[in-house]
């Protein structure tokens, strides 16, 4: 049985991620305070959703956090993603923890205070862009299963050369998999035949690393 992972604040990207990690057969559950989110996210077949504040003890319990062999913290609040990783962690024993952070100078803190792995977008685009200049064409990557797998967003431009072409026309190598596109409000898991259309954002799954292999099979200049 694949392990039960406990996603904590965010919408889109957690959207995106809990639609593709039930895919793989794992059992995502996701604690967020907007009722109006939680409402969108219920709607995911497969999600467990807890409406509430992932930083409290009694929410984390009711969200299973016990149970969990990993917790991801994706709020836009640096102290709270901090808060939320040191009480799973501590006190339900979630074996790994994952922490969104808005700056890399917040990096070592987190990391000395016991968070096993910590996630900067600025790192993460950074690390690119010195490879190529490509810092408006990706937008989030982070790093999960002990830092062996990448989930990166690539957003898809007009002038892209895969705009129009089926996803099994596009030529991406094998350890690079498109786990999720998001299309405005919605989301899908694409199959074979799914045309892709500029505007898309293409969640990427790929072994860490191979993020410049991703942007080059998708023609991103």
């Amino acid at each position: 049985m694949k392990a039960k992972i406990l996603l904590i604040g965010g919408f889109r990207k957690t959207k995106a991620l809990a639609k593709s990690l039930i895919a793989k057969g794992y059992k995502p559950t996701v604690i967020n305070d907007n009722y109006s989110d939680c409402q969108s996210l219920s709607e995911i077949d497969g999600l467990n959703v807890i409406n509430g504040d992932g930083t409290l003890m009694n929410i984390l319990s009711d969200a299973g956090a016990h149970n969990c062999r990993i917790a991801i913290a994706l709020t836009s609040k640096d102290e709270d993603n901090l808060v939320a990783c040191q009480l799973c962690k501590k006190r339900f024993n979630v074996k790994k923890t994952i922490s969104l952070v808005s700056s890399p100078n917040k990096t070592e803190f987190f990391l000395k205070m016991g968070i096993d792995s910590v996630i900067c977008a600025v790192d993460k685009i950074t690390a690119i862009i010195e490879q190529q200049a490509i810092v408006d064409k990706i937008a989030n990557s982070v790093a999960v299963a002990e830092g062996k797998i990448s989930i990166t967003e690539i957003k898809i431009e007009p002038d892209s050369v895969v705009v129009g072409k089926k996803l099994r026309e596009i030529n991406l190598p094998r350890e690079i998999i498109v786990g999720c596109i998001l299309r405005g409000d919605d989301s899908m898991i694409p199959r074979g035949d799914t045309e892709i259309s500029a505007g898309d954002d293409l969640i990427i799954i790929s072994e860490k690393g191979n993020e410049e292999k991703a942007v080059k099979a998708l023609g991103i200049k």
